[in-house]
């Protein structure tokens, strides 16, 4: 799935869009995508200057991005509908995650009932774990 496809599933946009590509698909089962991170990012202005790391933050809404293509895109409505972030538990950062460096981001369902989901997320830098976590999210009207 490149990012046009991307794109039309979840509703994020630049500077918050944080998955490139997605790599393999299992229906609301499992998700691998990519995250190619460059000293373009805006977070690298101050974070940290002369040393830049990508922040964990970005790296956990990337897996949650990651995670809302594999369960948005089996809601048939999804035009009225959004995906809140509502949990994050069992984070750990291993490593710094660096410009030039390609996170593979892989989401496994752990729970999916009624528009709640929660699913175990681990993001790869070159085959090691660099983070990972149990996200929780809910479906939602949009707001009109």
């Amino acid at each position: 799935m490149d990012i046009n496809e991307i794109q039309s599933i979840i509703p994020h946009r630049y500077p918050m869009l944080l998955i490139d590509r997605v790599l393999e698909l299992e229906p609301l089962k499992r998700i691998v995508a990519i995250k190619n991170v460059t000293m373009n990012e805006q977070v690298f202005q101050g974070h940290f200057p002369g040393a830049p790391v990508f922040p964990g933050v970005c790296i956990i809404e990337a897996m949650a991005q990651a995670g809302a293509v594999l369960l948005f895109r089996e809601v048939p409505d999804r035009e009225n509908k959004l995906l809140y972030f509502t949990g994050i538990e069992e984070a750990r950062f291993r490593k710094p995650v660096r410009p030039g460096d390609q996170l593979r981001l892989e989401v496994t369902v752990i729970k999916y009932k009624m528009g709640f989901a929660k699913l175990r997320a681990e993001a790869f830098v070159d085959g090691q774990l660099v983070t990972e976590a149990v996200i929780s999210s809910a479906l939602a009207d949009r707001p009109k």
